[in-house]
């Protein structure tokens, strides 16, 4: 058996209530890692472009690495992949916690659900033990209790992945929630509605088969000597989590302000950053499986009208589109919001954007009080922003329109959501502003879910971080475009291989690079990588996910931003008057991708990458 990997992949089909198990192979492993690797091989195999995401004929595939659940720092992830309910394009969400690790230790690197089940019901995976149990008497339950209910009757360390009400509803903004009051979240792209269409409440998974290392003395060795850096590098995150990021962000004009009409929000920023955040309800830091870093934060309110909520606070993205994207500087409110979307089992981030969204259109007379029901939507105000989260995540009132996101508001309201709806295929932007830095603009344009900064991050080279092993020697000039479609394509493919074996991308703030990576991954498993193969094969995976979205239809034309980001000058902070060149930087990465004029990977390209 291959180090690292546990060995088997896991296939439910719900509607026979029948399981089996596949063997991983060498060449599995060798050609696509594991985790996202595994799901752009097996996703587009199983599931039509024409296939109704919420129809039994989708999959939905949780996928871990060949690092999951070991000894190497921060690597209790997993990804969980499908066609999107809510783009109808490629779908993935990758999350920490632990999960992942519980599933790699119940003896299986993937699970795979097929068909559709006729009645609630949850899975119970103990090794050797697959059962498909009744769970309408879970049914309803949120996210916080569903853990809670299914540990009783399973086992006391069981981890559970979930759905809330808002998946059982098959709304599309529906994400899938591991780690109780923890709120760790595999919220984009409406995976939850995969999971509500199966009819699947829940995955509760426990083990003790911690999978077997190639040289495990050789790995221990070579952690040891990264660890301090990594703890010393990090302190920023262990310190305040990604909460942190509010008032760096918010100087740089990185940050959405009134549904990214707005340049700076400075007092307001104050008042719900990182370091509020952790003075006023901070009680401790939680930390996802293996990770030296602690960035979760548990916090504790206990007086004034959001008294009682408890658990994992919100992250820097909650922070930016609730708070400055609504024009919300109520701390409290916002920790509360937080909770409700993490209980409803709903994506923070869809969230967000779809409350300034309203508050805008409102704002404009486009929304009426007709629509709302008579709820009146008021920037800055907290009782517009919950009352609208819980009728999403309620189905009810103007909530359960907005719920279905913004693909579908768009066929509703038509230009004024091309207008005011920020998004790039249908998928929300995450709280980072492409006008602040240029890459963002041609990683959100291209990136195969939709607006992603995780599928890049290649901000990060324009900020602080250099990475040689990608001939990144230092940071770029963040207003410049020159460079920036070669750099972003990099950046690309070195993210896939961190949500391939996987591990969390914070550690390329302790300094770890392609070449160390490929050093644990040999160690790991036993087959021999380096850093040029390692990133060759985050291409590789990044190309077959482009295909699958050429096979629905994506081209150049889809690869675009909205006009407010790409015609509209902020107009203040620190990003005042930049608008990023797209469609140069475009050309550019087309060019070094390999892919012809209309964003269409070439044949050369794809026999280079050996996907023909």
């Amino acid at each position: 058996m291959l180090g690292g990997y546990s060995g088997k992949i896991l296939w439910v089909d719900l509607t026979s209530r029948k399981w089996r198990t596949e063997d991983v192979t060498l060449e599995m492993a060798r050609k696509w890692i594991g985790g996202s690797g595994w799901a752009a091989a097996i996703v587009p195999k199983m599931v039509q472009a024409s296939t109704d995401p919420l129809g039994p004929e989708n999959i939905l595939g949780f996928f871990t690495g060949p690092l999951t659940g070991t000894i190497v720092p921060s690597s209790g992830r997993h990804c969980v992949a499908a066609k999107s309910p809510l783009t109808g394009i490629w779908g993935e969400a990758s999350v920490g916690g632990s999960w992942g690790k519980a599933l790699k230790h119940a003896g299986y690197d993937a699970l795979i659900l097929t068909g559709q089940a006729s009645e609630p019901v949850y899975l119970w995976i103990n090794e050797d033990t697959v059962e498909i149990r009744p769970a309408g008497s879970l049914w309803g339950l949120d996210t916080y209790e569903v853990e809670e209910a299914i540990r009783k009757r399973t086992h006391p360390r069981a981890e559970v992945c979930a759905i809330g009400p808002a998946g059982e509803r098959m709304a599309r903004i529906a994400g899938l929630f591991t780690d109780g009051q923890e709120g760790r979240a595999a919220a984009r792209c409406g995976l939850g509605a995969v999971a509500g269409s199966k009819k699947v409440k829940a995955i509760a998974v426990y083990g003790k088969k911690a999978p077997a290392l190639a040289d495990k003395e050789g790995l221990l060795k070579s952690i040891k000597a990264v660890l301090p850096t990594i703890k010393e590098r990090t302190k920023g995150q262990t310190n305040f989590g990604t909460a942190g990021l509010v008032l760096p962000c918010q100087q740089l004009g990185d940050f959405p302000v009134k549904n990214w009409t707005q340049g700076s929000w400075e007092e307001g920023a104050q008042k719900i950053s990182g370091v509020q955040l952790a003075e006023k309800y901070l009680t401790g830091r939680f930390h996802c499986a293996s990770c030296p870093i602690g960035c979760g934060r548990r916090i504790a309110i206990t007086e004034g009208p959001y008294s009682g909520v408890s658990g994992g606070g919100p992250e820097y993205e909650t922070l930016g589109l609730f708070g400055g994207s609504c024009m919300i500087d109520d701390l409290a409110a916002i920790c509360y919001a937080n909770e409700l979307c993490n209980r409803y089992g709903i994506d923070t981030i869809e969230a967000g954007n779809l409350v300034a969204f309203s508050m805008e259109a409102y704002e404009k007379g486009i929304i009426s009080k007709e629509d709302t029901g008579g709820r009146e939507i008021k920037w800055g105000d907290p009782d517009t922003l919950i009352g609208l989260i819980k009728e999403m995540g309620e189905g009810r009132g103007f909530g359960a329109i907005l719920a279905e996101g913004f693909p579908a508001l768009a066929q509703r309201y038509g230009d004024a959501v091309q207008e005011m709806g920020i998004t790039v295929k249908g998928l929300s932007f995450p709280a980072h502003e492409p006008r602040a830095y240029n890459s963002i603009a041609v990683g959100y344009a291209t990136a195969n879910r939709g607006a992603c900064h995780l599928e890049a991050f290649s901000h990060t080279f324009e900020r602080n971080l250099a990475m040689p092993d990608l001939g990144i020697d230092q940071p770029l000039d963040r207003f410049s475009s020159e460079g920036k479609g070669v750099m972003v394509a990099k950046a690309q493919n070195l993210m896939m291989v961190f949500d391939s074996i996987a591990t969390c991308k914070f550690l390329l703030f302790g300094g770890i690079n392609p070449t160390i990576l490929s050093e644990w991954l040999t160690m790991a498993t036993g087959i021999v990588w380096n850093a040029e193969e390692l990133v060759q094969c985050g291409e590789r995976i990044f190309n077959k996910k482009r295909l699958y979205n050429v096979e629905c239809g994506i081209t150049r034309k889809d690869d675009t931003l909205p006009e407010r980001i790409l015609r509209q000058p902020r107009g203040s902070g620190g990003a005042a008057t930049n608008l990023p060149p797209l469609e140069a930087m475009l050309d550019e990465y087309y060019a070094f991708r390999g892919w012809d004029a209309n964003g269409i990977p070439t044949e050369a390209k794809l026999r280079e990458l050996e996907l023909l």
